[in-house]
C-alpha cells in the first residue's frame, strides 16, 4: 500500500456531450490517454470529475466505466466525501468496490467544523471504509483548514487513514506533516504548481489536474523528483509553468477540458454553474500547448 498512491494520479475530468450526457467514449480515450502517458493511478469523482453535478446513477455508470476500462491496469481511487458524515457512511453500504484500491475524501466544506469534528468526522469514515482512506486537504474549497495536527494525530491513530492529498498551499504545515508522520504514511501534493516544492520537502507526489492533459511530461517531472533528480524536475516545471498558469486561469476543470479539447481526446463541455473558458484563454492555451 505504501507504494499504491507514489508518483502521479489524476484526478479525471467527467467529459460531457453537446447536450449535457456524460460522454463515455471521450471519457475512455481520457483513460486510455492516462495509462499510456505512465500516470501511476486513477483518481475518479474528485472536484475535476464536477462529481456535485452528476446524479447517483450517472456517479455508479462513471466509476464502473473506468474500472471497466482500465481492467486492473493502474489502481483507482474513488471520490467518497462530504459535509454530512452520516450520508457517507450509508453510502459505504449502497455501492460496490470491487476495483476500487482507496477513496479520496475531502475535509468537510460548508459546516466549517473544529479540529475535533474534522478528527471525529474522518475517524468515523475510516472505520467504516472497506477500502483505505486518503484524506483531502483544500481549505480556499472547504472554507476551514485541517491543520498538521489534526492529519498527523489521523495519521497516527486510525489504521485505514493510509495518506493525505495537502492542498494547503502551506508548505509550513505540509513540511511539518512530512516530518512528524507515521514512516507509511503518505503525503501527496495537490496543486500542480507546488509538486517540486512539495517532494522536495519528503513528499510522495500529486494527484494532479494538468495530468489529463500532459501525463507523459507530469509523470516524467515527478519521476524526476521521486528520483532526487530536481535539476530535471525544474526544467520539466518551468517548461509547464505557462500552461499550468493557463489552465487555472478561469477555474477547474474549465481550463483542462479545453486542453483536452485541443488535444482531441474529449470536449470542453462542463455543467452549471461552471462555464466554458473564454475564447481569449482558449486560444493562448491553444498556441502554449502547440508549442509544447
Amino acid at each position: 500500500m505504501s507504494n499504491k498512491f507514489k508518483g502521479t494520479g489524476v484526478a479525471l475530468v467527467t467529459p460531457f456531450t453537446e447536450q449535457g450526457s456524460v460522454d463515455f467514449k471521450g471519457l475512455g480515450r481520457l483513460v486510455e490517454h492516462l495509462i499510456k502517458g505512465g500516470v501511476d493511478y486513477l483518481v475518479v469523482q474528485g472536484t475535476t470529475g464536477e462529481s456535485p453535478t452528476l446524479t447517483p446513477e450517472e456517479k455508479r455508470s462513471v466509476v464502473d466505466f473506468v474500472v471497466e476500462v482500465n481492467n486492473g491496469r493502474r489502481p483507482v481511487v474513488l471520490g467518497h466525501g462530504g459535509n454530512n458524515t452520516h450520508q457517507i457512511l450509508r453510502g459505504f453500504g449502497h455501492f460496490d468496490f470491487t476495483g476500487i484500491d482507496a477513496i479520496l475524501s475531502v475535509s468537510p466544506a460548508y459546516n466549517k467544523p473544529t479540529q475535533e469534528g474534522i478528527y471525529q468526522h474522518f475517524k468515523a469514515i475510516a472505520e467504516a471504509s472497506p477500502v483505505p482512506v486518503i484524506l483531502y486537504n483544500v481549505p480556499p474549497r472547504t472554507g476551514s483548514n485541517m491543520t498538521s495536527e489534526t492529519t498527523l494525530r489521523l495519521a497516527h491513530n486510525v489504521k485505514n487513514v493510509v495518506a493525505i492529498k495537502e492542498a494547503s498551499g502551506d508548505l509550513a504545515q505540509i513540511g511539518r506533516i512530512i516530518r512528524d508522520r507515521p514512516a507509511q504514511f503518505m503525503v501527496i501534493s495537490g496543486d500542480d504548481a507546488l509538486v517540486v516544492p512539495h517532494m522536495a520537502l519528503g513528499g510522495d507526489g500529486i494527484i494532479s489536474v494538468v495530468g489529463n492533459a500532459l501525463p507523459g511530461r507530469f509523470s516524467k517531472l515527478v519521476n524526476y523528483a521521486l528520483e532526487g533528480n530536481f535539476q530535471g524536475a525544474r526544467e520539466v516545471h518551468y517548461n509547464l509553468m505557462d500552461v499550468i498558469t493557463l489552465l487555472f486561469a478561469e477555474g477547474n476543470p474549465g481550463g483542462v477540458k479545453a486542453a483536452l479539447k485541443i488535444l482531441g481526446i474529449c470536449g470542453d463541455d462542463v455543467r452549471l454553474p461552471l462555464v466554458k473558458v473564454s475564447a481569449e484563454t482558449y486560444n493562448k492555451l491553444d498556441k502554449v500547448i502547440k508549442s509544447l
